[in-house]
C-alpha cells in the first residue's frame, strides 16, 4: 500500500451555497455528491494509500447516504469549529505509517491525477506543497461603500488550490504549536506550516480544480459533469511496448530489470545491456509519443558507453509526469534460455519500482519465457524482452 493519505475537509457549512439542498459536500453533481465525486479523485490514484474524511458531527448519516464504501476509505472523523480545527483532527487520525499527507477540500471535485502527482513528488523535510495558478484578473481594493481606493499590483501574486502536501510528521507538529498558541483562525494549512517554520513551495495548479463556493460555481459543477458525460468523456489511459534485444559474449554476469545475476556470459552492447530496462523505457517513452531510446541515448555517443540504463528509465519516468501522466502497470516479460529468471523477479521489480518512484510493487510484473530452444535465443547467443506500460492522464473527451 501506498505511504501517502489524503485528507479530505468535509465538515463546513457551506453558508454561502444557502440553507436549501444542505451542505454542499453532499448535493448531487450527476448520479454522485460533490464528496463522493470528490474522493473518487483519489481513489483513482495509484500512489494514494488511505483516504481520511472528516465531517460535522451532525452529517454521519448524510456521508453514509452520499459516500460509496472502499478499502482505501477510512471510518469518516468529525471536525472541529473552524477549518483548521477540523484538519487538525484529520491528520490526528491518521496511522502511522502514513509518511506524506495530502490536505484538500471536499468542495474541489475536479482535481486532476497530474496535479496530485506533482504535490506529491514535490514534498521534501522542511517544505510544503501547493498548486496555485497566477492571478490574471486585475485586482481593486474597495472600501466599505464599493469605491475603488487602489488598483493592487498582480506581480507574483498566486491564488491556492488544494490538495496541499505535507510530510505528516511535519504538519501534525506545526498543528500542534499553533493549538498550543491557541491561533485557530489558518485560512489553509500551508499558512499554518509557514506559521511554523516551513517554507512552502508552489507547484502548477489546473484551472478545473475550482472550489464550489457559491450558487454560480455549483452550477458550473453541474454544467461541467454534463458536458463530460454528453460528450461520452472517457479515462485518457495509454499503453506503450517495448522490445530490446542484446547478444551474449564473454563475461561472468547479466545485468537484468536494474539487477545484477551471475552467469556464464554477459550481455554486449554500448551501454550495460540491460535489455529489460530499455525496454520499459521505450515502452513509457511509447505512452507520450515521444520516439525510442536511441534518439534520447544514441548507441553513437560515447557518452553513454557502458552507462547504467537505470538512467535512461529515470528520464523516461520524468518526461511521462512532465506530460502530466501517472504510471499504473509496468509489464515486462524476460525471453532467454539461461539465467533461471524466477529467484531474481522480485529484487527486479524493486529495482524498477526505485526507478520509477513507484510505491505498490502489485503494479510492476516481470515474468519469464525460454525460446524452447528455437533460433538465436533458444541457441544462448542473446536475451531479449518485451515491455507494456500503461498510463492514466486523467480524462479525456471520446474521439
Amino acid at each position: 500500500m501506498a505511504n501517502h493519505a489524503v485528507v479530505i475537509v468535509a465538515a463546513g457549512r457551506g453558508a454561502r451555497m444557502g440553507d436549501e439542498g444542505g451542505p454542499k459536500q453532499y448535493r448531487s453533481l450527476g448520479a454522485k455528491s460533490v464528496l463522493q465525486t470528490t474522493i473518487e479523485c483519489f481513489l483513482s490514484h495509484p500512489d494514494i494509500g488511505l483516504i481520511q474524511v472528516v465531517i460535522h458531527a451532525d452529517d454521519q448519516h448524510l456521508y453514509d447516504e452520499n459516500t460509496v464504501p472502499s478499502e482505501k476509505l477510512a471510518p469518516p472523523v468529525v471536525g472541529g469549529a473552524t477549518r483548521q480545527e477540523s484538519c487538525f483532527a484529520g491528520i490526528k487520525a491518521l496511522p502511522e505509517w502514513v509518511e506524506n499527507v495530502l490536505i484538500h477540500d471536499a468542495a474541489r471535485p475536479f482535481v486532476p491525477h497530474s496535479v496530485t502527482s506533482h504535490v506529491l513528488d514535490g514534498i521534501t523535510s522542511g517544505t510544503a506543497v501547493i498548486p496555485a495558478s497566477a492571478i490574471a484578473d486585475t485586482l481593486k481594493r474597495a472600501d466599505e461603500d464599493g469605491d475603488v481606493v487602489d488598483t493592487v499590483d498582480r506581480t507574483g501574486l498566486f491564488a491556492a488550490q488544494t490538495p496541499q502536501g505535507f510530510i505528516r510528521s511535519e504538519i501534525l507538529t506545526s498543528h500542534i504549536k499553533a493549538f498550543e498558541a491557541d491561533l485557530n483562525t489558518f485560512t489553509d494549512d500551508a499558512a499554518v506550516a509557514e506559521w511554523a517554520g516551513s517554507s512552502v513551495r508552489l507547484v502548477n495548479g489546473d484551472r478545473n480544480n475550482f472550489k464550489i463556493t457559491t450558487v454560480d460555481d455549483f452550477k458550473a459543477a453541474r454544467e461541467r459533469v454534463s458536458a463530460m458525460a454528453s460528450q461520452n468523456v472517457i479515462s485518457d489511459v495509454r499503453s506503450g511496448s517495448g522490445y530490446d534485444v542484446h547478444t551474449l559474449g564473454p563475461g561472468t554476469e547479466v545485468i537484468l530489470c536494474g539487477h545484477t545475476i551471475p552467469h556464464t556470459q554477459s550481455l554486449q552492447g554500448h551501454s550495460d545491456a540491460d535489455v529489460g530496462l530499455h525496454s520499459l523505457t521505450d515502452a513509457l517513452l511509447g505512452t507520450i509519443g515521444a520516439g525510442d531510446i536511441g534518439s534520447h541515448f544514441p548507441p553513437t555517443d560515447p557518452k553513454w558507453k557502458g552507462a547504467p540504463s537505470d538512467q535512461f528509465l529515470a528520464h523516461a519516468v520524468e518526461l511521462v509526469r512532465q506530460h502530466g501522466g501517472v504510471i499504473t502497470n509496468l509489464d515486462v516479460t524476460i525471453i532467454c534460455e539461461a539465467p533461471k529468471i524466477g529467484p531474481h523477479r522480485d529484487p527486479m521489480r524493486s529495482r524498477i519500482a526505485e526507478i520509477c518512484g513507484i510505491v505498490d510493487l502489485t503494479r510492476i510484473s516481470v515474468k519469464a519465457t525460454t525460446n524452447e530452444k528455437i533460433g538465436f535465443i533458444g541457441r544462448e547467443e542473446g536475451i531479449a524482452a518485451l515491455a507494456t506500460a500503461t498510463v492514466s492522464f486523467g480524462a479525456m473527451p471520446h474521439v
